[in-house]
């Protein structure tokens, strides 16, 4: 079985929620992202594929999140509070940038809303609520404790890594978790109500984009963030040490993106514990993504297969070795569990025989990025013509440059090249992007996408992530006043021409709500 029937063909455009307009200093799953939905589907596509969606750490990455299981509370939609009687209007005001998200003002500001939310709530607002809070907090029970006793000790030892706290909580003494529970009953309470708000705006956004012939692409990392709840509450699942730190961490080798590879510093998986609880924590892991999205993504697909594993302490990435993965034998696990996969293989950077097997074992689609195609080689994957069919094909990806902005990074001689390649003669780099995003909606592939940037046809500033850059990235937004129709009555035709019309786009009109129009 695969994701994509024979003869399906559609496209979709990737965009964070983080990065939607609002007036709130970040997008959310609110009104904006309902508002983004109508322009999906007036502008004829299928898709929207997000980042990871879960409460971010480190540098603000999606890709540390805090734990597996729990949603991101920054996503939050106030107006959505609002609504519930939960927050009066005039506690949201806010004086945030349009086009970036300014982390330090934002926390602060979202976790105010959220306690004066938590203390209406408790204080008697939407008394309706209270049963699907507990019946939310039953449902999730068994990630759901944990992490919101880890938040209420990371919010008790100022935000320090879990490993830094007393030895008793690092090592879960029973008797000590038993007495921090009760002492800190009200936060953790509180951490479990955040989670029950944004599980249930999610719920909500994922109903409107169904009920609109919009599905929705989410994305699962392969690994875990060394400070998350995951961690602390799976130290078995890790190859750890006697002090529970990390005996290797995960990593790529020199790559298109690093001469010195990408050290990102997860720890790594024990394979062996995991296989003999019948990967009973990573099929619960995939089940929690798939609850808020129709089909997932899996970030580094090819450490199914094997992973570099990198010895804790090292400078960098070229210190390291290959390790098997899970192979198959995750895969059957999956099968018996959840029954058919709705997965997209992530099989970028160095991919080697064995990880092809695997993929094509399972009917995986997996991805092919436009922006790799110009090494001059004929047979490079990354060339439309030889993409198969069951393909997700990219302009670009969240860790690319914008095709606006890798263009102008080309030298003379790979810009001849690429024009070359589109038969047209060198023109401006303003036309570029639209010419790449035809080639992939032009494409065999089954599924066309680009980020949003492309099809704006925005520069460098609007880049969303440097890989091995530790900071200053994920801050991009769109502003409303980018979101011209025109740009989208274009993406409409180029959809229609391209035969990736899996929508009927005459019933998208008139658009419910201009999404240009939610932050004025």
């Amino acid at each position: 079985m695969t994701v994509f029937p024979p003869g399906y063909r559609a496209s979709g455009l990737l965009l964070h929620a983080t990065s939607l307009p609002s007036n709130y200093g970040i997008g959310d799953v609110g009104p904006a992202a309902l508002a983004w939905i109508d322009e999906l589907r007036r502008a004829g596509q299928s898709w929207w594929q997000s980042l990871p969606l879960g409460p971010t750490g480190y540098g603000n990455s999606p890709y540390q999140p805090l734990s597996s299981f729990a949603g991101n509370e920054l996503l939050v939609s106030p107006d959505w509070l609002i609504e519930d009687g939960l927050l009066p209007e005039e506690e949201c005001q806010g004086n945030f940038p349009s086009n970036q998200i300014d982390y330090d003002a934002v926390i602060p500001y979202k976790q105010r809303l959220l306690h004066t939310a938590w203390s209406h709530f408790l204080a008697g607002a939407n008394r309706d609520l209270r049963p699907e809070f507990e019946q939310f907090r039953h449902d999730q029970k068994h990630w759901l404790e944990d992490y919101a006793l880890f938040r209420a000790l990371k919010a008790r030892f100022d935000g320090a890594y879990f490993l830094d706290w007393p030895r008793e909580l690092v090592e879960r003494v029973p008797a000590k978790l038993s007495e921090v529970r009760g002492e800190l009953a009200e936060i953790i309470d509180r951490v479990c109500f955040t989670q029950f708000l944004i599980f249930r705006q999610s719920e909500r956004l994922k109903t409107y984009a169904h009920a609109n012939g919009v599905r929705l692409i989410g994305d699962l990392p392969f690994f875990v963030s060394p400070d998350s709840s995951d961690v602390w509450s799976n130290p078995e699942m890790f190859l750890l040490d006697e002090q529970r730190r990390p005996r290797f961490v995960a990593g790529v080798p020199p790559d298109y993106f690093s001469a010195s590879g990408q050290l990102w510093g997860n720890p790594v998986y024990d394979w062996d514990a995991l296989r003999h609880r019948d990967y009973r924590w990573c099929l619960d892991r995939l089940r929690a993504a798939l609850s808020h999205v129709d089909v997932v993504r899996l970030d580094h697909f090819r450490g199914f297969a094997a992973a570099w594993h990198v010895p804790a302490g090292a400078s960098d990435a070229r210190v390291g070795q290959w390790v098997p993965g899970p192979g198959l034998g995750f895969f059957l696990a999956a099968h018996r569990e959840l029954g058919s996969l709705p997965l997209i293989a992530e099989d970028l950077g160095l991919i080697t025989p064995d990880v092809i097997q695997l993929r094509d074992s399972q009917n995986l689609p997996g991805m092919r990025v436009l922006q790799f195609a110009f090494d001059g080689d004929p047979r490079n994957s990354h060339l439309p013509r030889n993409y198969p069919r069951n393909a997700v094909a990219y302009t670009g990806t969240h860790d690319n440059n914008t095709t606006r902005g890798w263009f102008d990074s080309l030298a003379e001689p790979q810009r001849r090249t690429l024009w070359a390649f589109l038969r047209r003669a060198p023109g401006e780099s303003r036309e570029v992007a639209r010419e790449l995003m035809r080639c992939v909606w032009s494409s065999p592939a089954a599924l066309a996408m680009a980020p949003l940037q492309d099809l704006l046809n925005l520069g460098a500033a609007a880049r969303m992530n440097l890989p091995g850059k530790p900071a200053g990235n994920w801050r991009w937004r769109v502003s409303g006043d980018l979101l011209f129709p025109a740009a989208f009555d274009w993406l409409r035709d180029l959809t229609a021409e391209t035969s990736r019309s899996a929508v009927d786009i005459a019933a998208a009109e008139p658009p419910a709500l201009q999404l240009s129009e939610v932050t004025s």
